[in-house]
């Protein structure tokens, strides 16, 4: 870890904001270089009322030499001119109260400190205070007690001449704890895993001093099925009227039985791709009793909403891959614009998924396109061989180290979507396939026939053929595509339709069972108790309840369609989403278990 140098810049006695019949009006601003990558570096400015009335309004000027540029801001508006840069504040953060502070931030690159700094056109004398020595590196760390889950880490005390006020705990190169003492239990740990630890100081001013020497721990047991991946959609949308968080998967044990989530969605315009909800993505202010670790989100944090809770839920599960996911069946109208340029849209998405705010948060990026060369939502026909230029102007751009993921279409009937594009050749720049094998019958068809929506197999009576997962699967290993880079996809809902007398599927209905939250779809964890599986049919379940009918996976049927999947040498599963389990994860138990 490269030593970290903090630059104060006092502005010379407490620089006026104000005539001189408003002297009580006064500030100072502090620049410190908070963190230092080699190629670039994170610097933060912190202005300060020291006055005895209200600041209304701050602006922060200064000179980067020649080579020395701001990148990307946070909590500020910076522009520049030249080498001269300006720095003035948010709507939100004008107002400064006797005593009070306010700090903004961003990346740069170079390697010169800023000058001739100014606030709100006060003078600033320029002289710098003596560079405060860095503390030193910790003493070499030691495990204790290591667990399948848990490792106690504990190290020698650095020394700093104004004192040591903390250490960061560093595990596989990402900070994942604060500590004021010499020891640190890190939990959430996967069973024979190797984990390697390093210590860094931060002295009073929050410099940080050189890393500790490494320690590597494996933790006990090993893996059921190391290669197996168990993948579940976490929507954005989940934290309005669903008050589903990323917590959950925490608390209902989902996090301890995934190796991967998918972050559903990104939006793709104008040929780039987008972020689709800011306020939930990096915006909302999370409550101690929402939050991963359980402390309160501050109003002036660089990072908040989903994408800081997902950096929770890393550090506290290290296991767990992210993907920022893109397009899904309502934004994937923009995937043919954006295919006009493929290299211009990879790098669009890439530049998104690795933005300095949040690029620890993701490691890949799956592309949800509903349908190239076909019709879903909307219609592309751009030809077969789309898919596979996506892919490789993706993979091209990303590298071979970066995840890069697909949901498919599971549509095996002749002639249709899977005919429509070349999977197989995608394939080689694709680390796995999402085949989305439900969703293949509903109350979209108002009068019936009922069907579940997500059959394993084809069945007497079934409304259309090639509709069904192990046909989709199938097919898609007859065209080339290897079958430990397909994931068998399973509903955590039902779809079901209201106005049906027949118990077994095929009957007639008048129109779409009433859900919470849309006609014709309803949790899994809502109709386990409202309308229990009376039967099962082409290897999933259904069930009669009043005039009710409704199709939808159980325990009993994930587990049957597991072992179909360890039998056909698949990659492992993937789950629609978390929000329809249960609060204590019975579903995603059922396909940790079923593939282990």
């Amino acid at each position: 870890m490269a030593a970290l140098t903090a630059l104060v810049l006092p502005l010379a006695a407490m620089v006026g904001l104000a005539t001189p019949a408003q002297a009580a009006t006064s500030a100072t601003a502090t620049y410190a270089k908070a963190a230092d990558w080699g190629s670039g570096f994170e610097g933060r400015w912190t202005v300060k009322n020291t006055g005895t009335t209200t600041i209304n309004g701050w602006t922060v000027e200064w000179d980067f030499p020649t080579g020395t540029r701001v990148t990307s801001a946070w909590d500020a508006d910076v522009t520049s001119v030249g080498n001269r840069w300006t720095a003035k504040n948010k709507p939100w953060a004008g107002s400064l109260a006797p005593g009070a502070t306010v700090t903004f931030g961003f990346n740069g690159t170079g390697t010169g400190s800023p000058s001739n700094c100014k606030l709100n056109n006060g003078s600033c004398d320029g002289i710098i205070d003596p560079v405060d020595p860095l503390p030193t590196a910790p003493g070499t760390p030691t495990a204790g007690t290591v667990t399948e889950t848990s490792a106690v880490i504990s190290w020698g005390a650095a020394t700093d001449d104004k004192g040591v006020k903390n250490y960061d705990v560093v595990r596989d190169g990402t900070t994942i704890a604060t500590v004021t003492g010499l020891t640190y239990t890190d939990t959430g740990l996967t069973r024979g895993t190797p984990y390697t630890y390093t210590v860094v100081a931060r002295d009073t001013v929050d410099q940080l001093g050189p890393a500790s020497e490494p320690l590597t721990v494996t933790t006990p047991g090993g893996p059921g099925n190391p290669t197996a991946k168990k993948m579940i959609y976490f929507t954005q949308w989940g934290v309005y009227g669903r008050n589903y968080h990323v917590k959950n998967l925490d608390t209902a044990g989902i996090a301890a039985k995934i190796t991967h989530i998918n972050y559903a969605f990104g939006n793709v315009q104008g040929g780039r791709c987008t972020i689709g909800d800011q306020f939930a993505d990096y915006e909302k202010a999370y409550t101690a009793d929402q939050s991963v670790d359980g402390v309160a989100d501050t109003w002036d944090q660089p990072l908040r909403g989903n994408f800081n809770q997902l950096r929770e839920l890393k550090r506290k599960h290290p296991h767990i891959k992210v993907l920022f996911s893109f397009g899904g069946w309502t934004w994937s109208g923009g995937f043919t614009q954006a295919m006009q340029n493929p290299a211009a849209f990879a790098d669009s998405c890439y530049r998104l998924a690795e933005d300095p705010r949040w690029a620890d948060v993701f490691d890949g990026i799956d592309l949800d396109w509903e349908y190239p060369n076909a019709c879903g939502l909307t219609c592309d026909t751009s030809g077969p061989a789309v898919m596979k230029n996506m892919m490789q102007a993706f993979r091209t751009r990303v590298g071979s180290n970066y995840l890069l993921t697909a949901a498919i279409t599971a549509d095996a009937s002749a002639g249709g979507k899977i005919d429509s594009a070349d999977y197989a050749g995608a394939a080689q720049y694709t680390d796995w396939y999402n085949v989305m094998t439900y969703d293949f019958f509903g109350a979209w068809a108002r009068t019936g026939p009922t069907a579940p929506h997500s059959p394993l197999n084809a069945y007497a009576g079934i409304p259309q053929a090639g509709f069904n997962s192990a046909d989709a699967i199938n097919k898609l290993r007859a065209k080339g595509v290897p079958a430990a880079k397909l994931l068998l996809g399973i509903g955590y809902y039902g779809r079901g339709w209201t106005g049906v007398t027949q118990t077994a599927p095929g009957g007639t209905a008048t129109g779409p069972a009433q859900g919470t939250y849309e006609p014709g779809f309803e949790d899994y964890k809502v109709l386990k108790n409202t309308c229990p599986a009376t039967g099962t049919v082409g290897g999933t379940a259904y069930a009669k309840c009043g005039s009710n009918w409704w199709g939808y996976d159980t325990p009993a049927t994930i587990t049957a369609k597991m072992a179909w999947a360890k039998a056909q040498g698949l990659g492992g599963a993937f789950a629609w989403d978390a929000s329809g389990d249960t609060s204590n994860g019975e579903l995603t138990t059922a396909i940790n278990n079923g593939l282990n």
